[in-house]
């Protein structure tokens, strides 16, 4: 079992297990629809986002292939929810994982995702001793791929019209990066 010692701190970040107090904050960005808009949920209601609170305070350590490490990223500097980061355990035989992040808007452009999601990588990478980490996206989401780019990982595939989501085909694009790339890059060392 992989579980990181808590909090993780950043330059300006900390990051730690979800709370029961985390709610208001989860639920400010779950509800809006343009966080929505390139994930395969809808905007939720409280009662979603309580529902998937709780599974987020129970994803704190990866045991299994599948498991999800997910982190609330708190701003130090105001003690805001700003989002969240997720470390997903992909195959033990291959040694991969996923990482993945959410961020409420009021946050962007500030570089807290590329802050916190090199935290993720270097838990992959040093922490599970992955070979290779993935990161996946709607292909309309420019945004979320120049944070896969600002961490150092190279863009792999464009998938055209691979998945139908809300009722639109999307494009996939998958950006990658193996460890020893990492270990070779700045990408993670924040």
């Amino acid at each position: 079992m992989f579980k990181p010692p808590y909090p993780i701190e950043t330059r300006r970040l900390t990051l730690r297990p979800f709370q029961e107090d985390d709610l208001d904050g989860l639920y400010a960005y779950q509800s809006l629809p343009e966080v929505a808009r390139y994930l395969y949920w809808e905007p939720r209601d409280l009662a979603e986002s309580r529902s998937f609170l709780r599974q987020k305070m129970s994803a704190t350590a990866v045991e299994k292939e599948g498991d999800w490490l997910v982190l609330a990223v708190v701003w130090r500097e105001t003690g805001a929810l700003v989002g969240e980061v997720n470390l997903q355990y992909r195959s033990r035989a291959h040694r991969q994982g996923e990482i993945g992040y959410v961020l409420h808007p009021a946050f962007h452009g500030r570089g807290f995702a590329t802050e916190a999601a090199g935290v993720v990588l270097r838990l992959g990478f040093e922490g599970l001793g992955l070979h290779r980490m993935v990161g996946r996206l709607d292909g309309r989401n420019a945004a979320s791929a120049r944070v896969l780019e600002r961490l150092g990982m190279r863009r792999e595939a464009h998938l055209r019209q691979n998945e139908l989501v809300k009722g639109e085909w999307t494009d996939e694009i998958v950006y990658a990066m193996l460890e020893d790339e990492w270990r070779a890059g700045p990408a993670g060392r924040h």
